[in-house]
């Protein structure tokens, strides 16, 4: 699946209000985190994940490795924060047309 930009500006509009659901700990990017992470974003569909390292590349290894394994969209980062969205069966939010 893949979102036009006036889709993508949307979701982060959606997404401006949320608090990070998962936050990452000091063990780092688990099997247990990214099913916490999955269990979430299959409920949310839009969540957003605080990934705390000062590592610039640890971080970008971390946000694409939770991409990958969640088969999510990523939709932004900021700082620690990445923002993913993936469609439930429900279709919980209503995508506009591109």
């Amino acid at each position: 699946m893949t979102l036009s930009n006036k889709q993508k500006q949307h979701l982060k509009g959606l997404a401006h209000s949320l608090k990070p659901i998962v936050q990452l700990g000091g063990n780092g990017l688990t099997e247990g985190v990214l099913a916490e992470i999955d269990l979430a974003i299959n409920h949310h569909e839009l969540i957003k994940v605080k990934v705390p390292t000062d590592d610039k590349e640890e971080k970008s290894l971390i946000m694409d490795a939770i991409i990958r394994e969640t088969k999510a969209i990523k939709i932004q980062s900021i700082g620690h924060i990445l923002v993913i969205y993936k469609q439930s069966d429900q279709k919980k939010i209503e995508l506009p047309k591109h």
